[in-house]
Parts: C-alpha cells; sequence; structure tokens
C-alpha cells in the first residue's frame, strides 16, 4: 500500500515545539512540510491528511476541491472553528485536534492565577516594582490559604476539570456551574459565595458575557476572578470598572483585543495580574498536543476510531 501523503502546515517554530522528533511524522508517510499557510493552495495537490495550526485560513470549497483525495483535519491546537466549514462535512472529511493535550498546562496556570491572588503576590510585586517604600508594600488586603477555600467553577471542560483535580487536592471547598455537571449549582449562588472563580467555560453565542455588570457585582468584596479561558465570556468593561475600584482583584490571560495596548488601563493596576494569551505554552503542553496529532493521524490510517474527533454537532458545543 502506498505511503498516505501527509501535509503539514505548521510554522517551523511551532513545528519543532510539537514534532521534536521529525521521525515521528516521518512514521506517518510522504510527509511534505509547509512553514507558511500562504502557499496551502499549491501544496494541497494529492493530500490525503492535513496538519493545521493557528492562523489556518477557512477550509471552503475552492480549497478543497484541489485536494479531491483530503481525508482527514488534524489540528495541533483546540478550537477548530476558524477554518472548519460545512463543505468539510459534506465531502466526509473528517476532523480531530489536540485540545487533550492543553488542559494540563492551562489549568496549572490557572491554578498559578489562584494562589497568586489569595496570597497577594500579584500586589506585593507591583509594590515593590514600582519603588513604594517597604512599609507600604506590605499593606495589602487579607491573604488566604488555598486549603478549605471557596472557590468557584464555572465550566466543567477539560481544563476545568483538570483545574478541579488541583485545586482539590490542595483541599479547596469547589462548586461548580455547568449545565451538563452532575452536581453543579447556579451561577448566581457560586459567585455570592466564591473567594475565587476561575472560568472555563466555552466560548458560545449563549456564553457571551456570561459574567457581566450585574454578576461580577454578585462576588464578594476582595474576590478574584481568574480567566484562562476567553475573554467573550467575561465583560472587560464591567470587569475593569470592578478592579478599578479596588473592589475585586483580577488574574487574566485573555483579552479582548490582543496583543493588549501598551496603555491599557489593566497593565497599570496593582490588584491585576496579566500573562499574554501563552497559559498553553509549556514544553511539555506543545509535545502533548503534537503526540496527540501523531497518535490520531496513525489511529485513522490504521482503520481505527479517533479519540478526539470533532463532528458536526460536537462543534457546536465546543469553543
Amino acid at each position: 500500500m502506498a505511503a498516505a501523503k501527509v501535509l503539514v502546515s505548521v510554522s517551523p517554530e511551532l513545528r519543532a515545539q510539537f514534532f521534536p522528533d521529525p521521525g515521528a511524522l516521518r512514521a506517518l508517510g510522504e510527509v511534505t512540510l509547509l512553514d507558511t499557510h500562504a502557499g496551502l493552495a499549491e501544496a494541497l495537490p494529492g493530500a490525503e491528511v492535513l496538519v493545521t495550526s493557528w492562523g489556518m485560513p477557512p477550509l471552503e470549497a475552492g480549497l478543497l476541491d484541489l485536494a479531491p483525495g483530503l481525508r482527514l483535519v488534524a489540528h495541533t491546537g483546540a478550537t477548530v472553528k476558524p477554518f472548519v466549514t460545512e463543505e468539510l462535512w459534506a465531502r466526509g472529511i473528517r476532523v480531530t485536534q489536540a485540545g487533550a493535550g492543553m488542559a494540563r498546562s492551562v489549568a496549572e496556570v490557572a491554578l498559578a492565577f489562584t494562589l497568586a491572588l489569595l496570597h497577594q503576590v500579584h500586589r506585593f510585586d507591583h509594590a515593590l516594582r514600582g519603588g513604594m517604600p517597604w512599609a507600604r508594600a506590605e499593606d495589602v488586603p487579607a491573604r488566604h490559604e488555598i486549603l478549605g477555600c471557596p472557590i468557584g467553577v464555572i465550566g466543567a471542560s477539560r481544563t476545568g476539570r483538570a483545574y478541579l483535580d488541583l485545586v482539590t487536592a490542595l483541599g479547596a471547598r469547589v462548586k461548580v456551574a455547568d449545565p451538563y455537571h452532575p452536581g453543579a449549582v447556579e451561577l448566581d449562588e457560586l459567585l455570592a459565595t466564591s473567594r475565587i472563580v476561575a472560568v472555563h467555560a466555552p466560548a458560545l453565542p449563549e456564553t457571551r458575557h456570561l459574567l457581566g455588570r450585574r454578576e461580577l457585582a454578585l462576588m464578594p468584596d476582595g474576590a478574584g476572578l481568574v480567566n484562562t479561558a476567553r475573554s467573550w465570556l467575561v465583560d472587560e468593561a464591567a470587569l475593569l470598572a470592578e478592579v478599578a475600584s479596588g473592589r475585586l482583584d483580577a488574574a487574566l490571560d485573555v483579552f479582548d483585543e490582543e496583543p493588549l495596548p501598551v496603555g491599557h488601563p489593566f497593565r497599570a493596576l496593582p490588584n491585576v495580574l496579566l500573562t499574554p494569551h501563552h497559559a498553553a505554552g509549556t514544553v511539555e503542553c506543545r509535545r502533548r498536543q503534537g503526540d496527540v496529532v501523531t497518535a490520531e493521524i496513525a489511529r485513522f490510517l490504521a482503520g481505527h476510531g479517533l479519540e478526539h474527533e470533532v463532528t458536526r454537532d460536537l462543534l457546536a458545543r465546543m469553543g
């Protein structure tokens, strides 16, 4: 049997992170490496498997016509919504993704954010780096341990479940708001009774600004919001008003505008901890993503079922 033709449309930088052992790719079949998506149209003819990364253009009819033998699209990231189209389903092309490889690293960042907010690390750091006198830098709100801490988790996604495992192991008292999670509580109850609220819900039409001015106002004074999911879920203007007042703290990896403008008010606030949308950027995470994609392609080519397949119905419920 002829080797499958695999087109890898992933930049050299990311390719080195996802697939540090080039032999893992070569073992899949006849592999063509594409350094930028700009050359996709020229490289597609003959492809049976397409490996994608961020920035992939929509796979519409015009592109798919160039690859009548395409059978599988394997994404090295999580969300496939920016490029998956109805044309893929209509042609029987299957889709898989590597979101499972990202859950642990994002959950660990959410945990790090949680501990930083509880112990006021962000305020101490901002004060000392800003030249504040030692005595004034010591003057922060009350600090708390995670043991026994009431933590609310919005969304029992893969990352949400990984975060739940971590904070539960450290002794937190956890509530979950998720319509599909057994034992879940109402969102208002969670917000009103949690010292830390961690957002892990998918970005869907119905979750747009799930946390708006009314919802944020339910959080107790001194509570903290952790968002490593999507800014879509939180009304950024409403959150800015709360943290600017000093009533709430926040730790954020995602923003309405990325890159976050240099002059954005979030950057100057001592009670806000910021990272530049890199929660999933660990060495181990990137390798897991590559391993997931490699294993999925190998299963597909061997005629076995996919473990991380995205179907039309599932896509409607995914972020």
